[in-house]
């Protein structure tokens, strides 16, 4: 297989032509081929000509006849597929309803981490069993939909944290991400999206995103697959204690959320892949003696644009721009007092939405549609907060969730300035430190109820110096960033996990047969990155199951 590099296509109505020209100039050759795109940027630097940069792999129906001329350039290339594989089968011995429970992993948790490492279980034969606390995925939409429209109050185990998916259901989607993989493995979690009903251009755009309502349907068909390949998946079941039985065995004390019942399961293995807001559960791991630390995360508040503005400023206002997208932007800063200040979750096209949790608090998040039409851009401008911040602010007595406590703190004052609802400000008036009396050119685009507040008094006055400089900054980059107009609203809080728990170099946590995974254990900080983490930690748990009963 051949593969082609910087092959440079003007930005038109009609690409896939334009490029299978191209292909034909370069291999010039009339013998029999097929390609795929491997890989789709834009390069935007000369507004007066966008180009689309592509990747693709040329395959030969008969590889003796690719011409030997061809591969001198520099851009043309020798290369070989590689398709990930499970390591470690197990469908010898657990295949049918004989064989002992215990040996069947469980993973608490049924957000991306939790279900790729389910799936990939399943298809080697362990039928594993997942527990969520939340709802399956279409009786959740209907609880966080009611809740944003004020109907009913929020559900403390179904709403945009809690529920099949995880957090990511509700945003927008984003697949790409800066984790080293030579395994194989991203592209196998890309490849199952595809399976499962996202489009095929996630596989090679540069940045891939599904949106919600996709993701939504997509969980469901993953969640069929694992079930039909011997899983099983229980909502509504929240895991309230672990005890050690033996050097490998557990105990899980799982509540049966709409029964109110608890029953206890043994296991080998357990994956904790329990989102980065299960405050709860990361109380009762401590008090079971699980190691955890606190850790980094970062804090601060959405900005909405008009989407106009980003796309004129990022793409031009030619003919060209006009077949693009929506546009995105990356955006980082160093404050004046050392704070690294940077935008999250950018969602083009998209809302802001209420993600609170539960009752008291107020925390916002982003979410974009596939289609990526809404009349706003937004994102999270975020600062940097430390172990030593959480300290500072008087809850070093919490040790290891000194940062949950510092997280609730500050989710509190933001209800309390909205008075239940969103706070939301306009960025001249967050500057001046008053509260707005009306809108400007940006209304907000936001999925619950929000109100004019102050949000300097949401947040440590640190984060909010560190804030107005880096949007000011950014101005420098994209023309518009610091209107006066920009609707900001509070608090985006739950950009990671607060702690982390620890695990080994098998994955392992030093309470027997724990597992601890993906972004609520503090080792990813995004959809694809915790699949990929759930893919590990699976793997993990697989050669430790059979190296018990070999």
């Amino acid at each position: 297989m051949i593969r082609i590099n910087q092959i440079r296509i003007p930005v038109q109505k009609d690409e896939a032509t334009a490029l299978r020209k191209k292909i034909q100039k370069l291999l010039k050759t009339n013998h029999p081929y097929t390609y795929q795109i491997v890989r789709k940027s834009l390069d935007a630097r000369d507004k007066a000509n966008l180009l689309h940069i592509y990747t693709v792999d040329v395959k030969f129906e008969d590889f003796s006849k690719i011409p030997p001329n061809i591969i001198n350039n520099k851009d043309i290339m020798l290369t070989k597929e590689k398709k990930y594989e499970f390591p470690c089968h197990r469908s010898d011995i657990l295949r049918d309803d004989t064989d002992e429970a215990v040996y069947r992993p469980i993973i608490i948790g049924a957000g991306p981490a939790g279900y790729f490492a389910a799936l990939q279980l399943a298809r080697a034969g362990y039928r594993p069993i997942v527990y969520e606390r939340g709802k399956c995925v279409e009786e959740r939409t209907k609880d966080v939909e009611d809740f944003w429209q004020g109907e009913t109050p929020i559900c403390a185990n179904s709403n945009v944290s809690f529920g099949e998916g995880g957090a990511g259901t509700f945003s927008d989607g984003k697949l790409n991400t800066g984790i080293k993989d030579k395994d194989g493995r991203i592209q196998a979690v890309i490849q199952d999206f595809i399976r499962f009903g996202a489009p095929e251009e996630i596989g090679y755009l540069n940045k891939p995103h599904i949106g919600t309502d996709v993701l939504k349907q997509v969980m469901q068909t993953m969640r069929k697959e694992i079930c039909s390949l011997g899983g099983e998946i229980y909502f509504s079941h929240q895991l309230t204690a672990v005890t050690h039985i033996s050097d490998t065995r557990l105990a899980l004390t799982i509540l049966d959320l709409q029964k109110n019942q608890t029953m206890d399961v043994e296991t080998m293995a357990c994956i904790l892949a329990i989102g980065h807001s299960a405050r709860d559960t990361f109380a009762m791991l401590q008090t079971a003696g699980v190691a955890m630390e606190a850790k980094s995360f970062a804090m601060g508040l959405r900005i909405e644009h008009s989407q106009a503005m980003v796309n004129a400023s990022q793409y031009g206002i030619s003919e060209q721009a006009k077949l693009l997208p929506a546009a995105d932007y990356k955006m980082t800063y160093r404050s004046s007092k050392g704070r690294s200040v940077y935008s999250f979750c950018m969602c083009p096209g998209g809302f802001v939405v209420n993600a609170s949790s539960g009752e008291g608090q107020s925390v916002v998040n982003g979410m974009s549609n596939h289609g990526r039409d809404e009349e706003n851009a937004n994102s999270a401008i975020v600062v940097n907060v430390t172990p030593e911040d959480f300290d500072a602010d008087g809850f070093a007595e919490y040790g290891v969730l000194a940062g949950v406590e510092f997280q609730k703190k500050y989710e509190r004052l933001a209800y309390e300035a909205g008075n239940g609802k969103i706070p939301v400000q306009r960025f001249e008036d967050y500057k001046e430190n008053r509260v707005s009396t009306e809108f400007g050119s940006v209304r907000p685009n936001i999925r619950g109820s929000y109100q004019f507040a102050n949000l300097n008094n949401c947040l440590p006055a640190y984060i909010n110096d560190a804030i107005i400089e880096g949007i000011l900054d950014y101005d420098r980059k994209l023309k518009g960033f610091s209107s006066g107009d920009a609707m900001l609203s509070g608090i985006e809080s739950r950009t990671s996990s607060p702690v982390r728990i620890i695990r080994d170099a098998a994955y392992r946590s030093g309470y027997t047969g724990l597992f601890p995974c993906g972004e609520g254990a503090g080792y990813a900080g995004g959809i694809t990155s915790a699949a990929v983490d759930g893919i590990k930690v699976a793997e993990a748990v697989a050669d430790y199951i059979n190296s018990k009963t070999v």
